[in-house]
């Protein structure tokens, strides 16, 4: 059986959001109307840097935005914004989940990205860190490829958990001894599923969701990695 590593890509892999890197370039190059960033997104934006805001509504909220900005773009002109973002930005990842992508290929695991980014970013980012196989929200076209305003998400727990269910009949996937990395309660799920999960820089809210469930605290690593330190805490942190 093959072992698998499944790597949330926001906040685990990447120092920040594709999503949000993208939505800025769209707003840069006037491709979309600023005020949709000044009248909706600004506000919740400076609450979460702030750190008087929650996070996974932070990027709930965002997304919602971005989904109505995107509604009537051209996909090969989002396809060239696209590539400026992984192209730029691609390497601003963490130094520890980059080691453990490393570390992986070097085991021959199958190592496949699930995150709730859109599709177009993550394929993207699959190639430039020569990973096979990724599932990202999937964001659709008509037949002059045209984006409807529709999606098939990928941010909540329940689809990632989905997907990997998918992947395991592909690849014959042995959950016990495979490996999972995430940082939201979007990824809890997917952590729970595998013999080996790892939370990278959690945010409360999952924290929280491990503390509460026994079977996954009891066999979770934390990471958190600040500046060039990386260090290993147990469940039972106190947050506040």
């Amino acid at each position: 059986m093959t072992i698998a590593a499944f790597f949330d890509i926001d906040g685990t892999l990447y120092r920040d959001s594709l999503m949000v890197e993208h939505f800025k370039k769209l707003l840069k190059y006037e491709v979309i109307d600023s005020s949709l960033w000044h009248k909706h997104a600004k506000k919740t934006y400076r609450d979460w840097d702030k750190r008087q805001g929650n996070y996974d509504d932070y990027l709930l909220e965002i997304a919602q935005i971005y989904l109505e900005a995107m509604k009537g773009l051209n996909q090969q002109q989002v396809d060239f914004i696209s590539n400026q973002v992984v192209d730029l930005k691609g390497d601003r990842v963490y130094r520890y989940t980059r080691s453990r992508i490393n570390w992986h290929k070097k085991q021959n695991h199958k190592i496949i990205f699930i995150s709730g980014s859109p599709s177009y970013l993550v394929s993207k980012m699959a190639k430039k860190h020569e990973i096979l196989d990724f599932k990202g929200t999937d964001y659709l076209t008509d037949e002059k490829g045209i984006f409807t305003g529709e999606i098939v998400q990928m941010w909540d727990s329940e689809s990632k958990q989905k997907s990997i269910l998918t992947f395991k009949e592909k690849y014959n996937i042995d959950m016990e001894k495979s490996y999972s990395y995430g940082d939201t309660t979007g990824d809890f799920l997917m952590l729970k599923m595998v013999g080996n999960p790892i939370a990278i820089n959690p945010t409360k809210e999952l924290l929280q969701t491990i503390k509460n469930d026994s079977s996954v605290k009891e066999k979770i690593q934390i990471i958190i990695e600040r500046k060039d330190v990386i260090y290993k805490i147990n469940a039972d942190i106190e947050t506040c």
